[in-house]
């Protein structure tokens, strides 16, 4: 039998459609906001992609929603090698089951969470065995996560099969979640899990954008606020390269947060869905995001404001996508990438997208 060991952190994400940037200190916070669990469901997507190795799998798991629970819905033989003691799990439930997975004999663990939860499994075992992470954090900027849960499960399937047998060294990388909600970036490497090596299933890692590109980020500024329209919100997502737009029009905002203009101005900051949803009710909105770098995610990865309902609602031609040419060509020929958790949002932006790069130039790229 091929053993798979299993942890899901069931609070991973929660933070993130409400505006909270993490659910690490928060969750209670979260909650009252109307935020629901989404990891278990991603983990889900994963599993459903090993249904072909069924039969030849038994899996290592922990108590209910930190594994057993979806296990039990897609009926896969499990054992339960470690309880909670009580729910929600904390960072030490994640540590524990990791260590009584690895000791009971797991090939491989995968875990569904973010960018703490990869952190808390390298703490645990290191680089005892190989692991991969299933994407379902708000920040993931660690490379140990698949592009997608499908493509975590098709990986893990190779891996279990035997069709692909390399592993590599991936970082570790977390951030300080409170300094996060204050729009401050201090990402630390904490060290290295070993993974599958099959890049064209992996994210990469997150890349700054580099002083230099500044004057550059301003071009794209200051084409955008020519062709604004007098009347409309433009929902402006993180990042510095639509922090740059703010900036250029002389008005209030955050790095990290989802903001709103009309007429130029700033009317609303730090929004979550469902303020976000009121307010495109009200009259025409168009959406400006840019990609994270070195990762090239649009939407899915620390933008969770902007959900599945807001984009079908917005529409794919009133989405407007800004990057500098230096960004664009960090991703060496990699598409573009969206993992909003709803497939029909998903394939809505499928396809290719024009990608603002300067005062009156762009280029059509690939969104996968």
């Amino acid at each position: 039998m091929k053993k798979l060991g299993l942890i899901i952190n069931p609070i991973a994400g929660m933070g993130g459609s409400v505006g909270l940037k993490g659910t690490d200190g928060v969750l209670a916070e979260a909650k009252r906001r109307g935020a629901v669990p989404l990891a278990g469901g991603k983990a889900l997507r994963a599993l459903k992609q090993l249904l072909p190795l069924q039969d030849e799998l038994t899996v290592f798991c922990a108590r209910g929603e930190m594994g057993a629970d979806a296990l039990k819905e897609l009926r896969f033989a499990y054992h339960e090698v470690y309880q909670p003691v009580d729910f929600p799990c904390t960072y030490e439930d994640t540590r524990m089951a990791a260590k009584a997975i690895a000791s009971a004999g797991a090939d491989i663990i995968a875990f569904a969470g973010g960018d703490g939860t990869a952190r808390d499994v390298y703490e645990a075992i290191g680089e005892k065995l190989p692991v991969l992470g299933i994407p379902a954090g708000v920040k993931i900027h660690s490379p140990v996560y698949a592009r997608t849960p499908e493509k975590a499960g098709e990986l893990l399937r190779l891996y279990l099969s035997g069709q692909t047998a390399l592993t590599t060294e991936a970082e570790v990388l977390d951030i300080n979640e409170e300094d996060y909600r204050n729009d401050i970036i201090n990402t630390h490497l904490y060290g290295y899990l070993r993974i599958p090596f099959e890049r064209r299933f992996m994210q990469g890692g997150k890349s700054p954008s580099p002083g230099s590109e500044k004057s550059q980020q301003l071009r794209i500024a200051s084409f955008i606020a020519d062709e604004m329209q007098q009347g409309h919100y433009y929902l402006v997502g993180p990042g510095s390269t639509t922090r740059s737009l703010m900036e250029y029009l002389q008005t209030e905002n955050t790095l990290l947060g989802v903001d709103v203009l009309l007429n130029k101005k700033t009317v609303a900051k730090d929004i979550s869905e469902q303020e976000i949803f009121s307010l495109i009710e009200e009259r025409p909105a168009k959406l400006i995001v840019t990609p994270t770098g070195g990762q090239g995610y649009l939407l899915g990865r620390g933008n969770q404001q902007i959900s599945p309902p807001v984009i079908k609602k917005l529409g794919k031609e009133n989405i407007i996508v800004a990057a500098t040419a230096a960004k664009m060509a960090g991703l060496q020929g990699q598409p573009l990438l969206v993992d909003t958790g709803d497939i029909e949002a998903d394939k809505l932006l499928h396809g290719y997208v024009k990608v603002v790069t300067g005062y009156r130039e762009s280029l059509v790229y690939r969104v996968e």
